[in-house]
């Protein structure tokens, strides 16, 4: 009890090889993701993240690189702390010639847009939050879908401004 798995996807107004960098930038994501309150570099492969959405409970996170792959265009971390687990981007180019935004004027063809697989499997270890799955576990899912989705605005509107 008390394991999540998430699939989301978002498209993003730029190339793989550009989104895959900022992607990979994990120090800057609370510049642009609101739930991401604090980052903290531990060292090359690791780091401390803080991440509250709309519950009232910041998740203490640790996070370490198991995949850095350019070419593949995989990004992958293990997860310790609040959570136990593991997170991973997957990216392509969006294959789509007909979505709605060609040709409506952004200047912008199908190559240089990006969709990102975000999946996530993990388990709820912080005891506050452990004794809440069996009765708040929709709740806890609703607050991902939150969060991922204002974080998919929030990288969206950086890239635009």
């Amino acid at each position: 009890m008390g394991t999540f798995q998430f699939r989301d996807r978002w498209r993003l107004p730029i190339d793989v090889t550009t989104a895959y960098a900022v992607l990979a930038d994990v120090d800057r994501y609370a510049e642009w993701w609101p739930q991401v309150r604090r980052i903290e570099r531990l060292d090359d492969e690791s780091g401390h993240a803080f991440v509250r959405s709309l519950l009232p409970y910041t998740l203490d996170l640790f996070l370490t690189r198991e995949v850095a792959d350019p070419v593949g265009l995989v990004l992958r971390v293990r997860i310790a702390g609040d959570l136990e687990g593991w997170s991973q981007w997957r990216l392509v180019a969006d294959p789509d010639p007909h979505h709605p935004d060609r040709g409506q004027g952004t200047g912008r063809t199908v190559a240089e847009y990006t969709l990102a697989e975000y999946t996530q499997k993990a388990v709820v270890t912080a005891p506050g939050l452990r004794r809440l799955v069996p009765v708040a576990g929709a709740v806890l899912r609703a607050n991902h879908r939150w969060m991922m989705r204002s974080g998919q605005r929030g990288l969206v509107a950086r890239l635009r401004a």
